[in-house]
């Protein structure tokens, strides 16, 4: 009797071997998996802040068209979000909440006025690495 409950016992239960088996496969597709989800995690915020940066940039034309004027460097894209002084004509906010423009490496999108190549205003982003430059997740995002 004692013998039928060992052997039934062990039919029904994983040895240590079985589970070690499966703990290494485990790890071997975790291993070959986890570089390419951080690359689909990169590249998504990638995506997303060139959306928000769209986002953005139609915010700065909105204030243009009912301001006739761009924000200055010195009122910045705040302006988007908080009428900034000596603007009469202020009708926002222009974008829900000041969170629309950090970009999602956590840093603030960046304003110039005027812009390059011969465009009114630029806003921009320093991609993952936040500085000038780069390649891949770390290049410079701008509208």
């Amino acid at each position: 009797m004692i013998r039928d409950f060992f052997s039934q016992h062990r039919q029904n239960g994983l040895t240590i071997l079985e589970l070690l088996v499966v703990l290494t496969i485990l790890s071997a597709v975790a291993l070959i998996t986890a570089p390419r989800v951080i690359q689909y995690v990169a590249k998504s915020k990638s995506q997303s802040a060139a959306i928000q940066l769209e986002n953005v940039v139609g915010a700065v034309e909105l204030f243009f068209l009912e301001n006739g004027v761009y924000p200055t460097q010195q009122q910045g894209l705040d302006a988007l979000v908080s009428k900034p002084i000596g603007v009469g004509a202020w009708d926002g906010p222009y974008l829900r909440d000041a969170r629309g423009l950090v970009d999602p490496w956590g840093r603030p999108y960046l304003y110039r006025i005027p812009g390059t190549d011969g465009q009114p205003f630029d806003v921009y982003s320093l991609g993952a690495d936040g500085v000038e430059g780069g390649d891949g997740e770390n290049q410079d995002l701008r509208s």
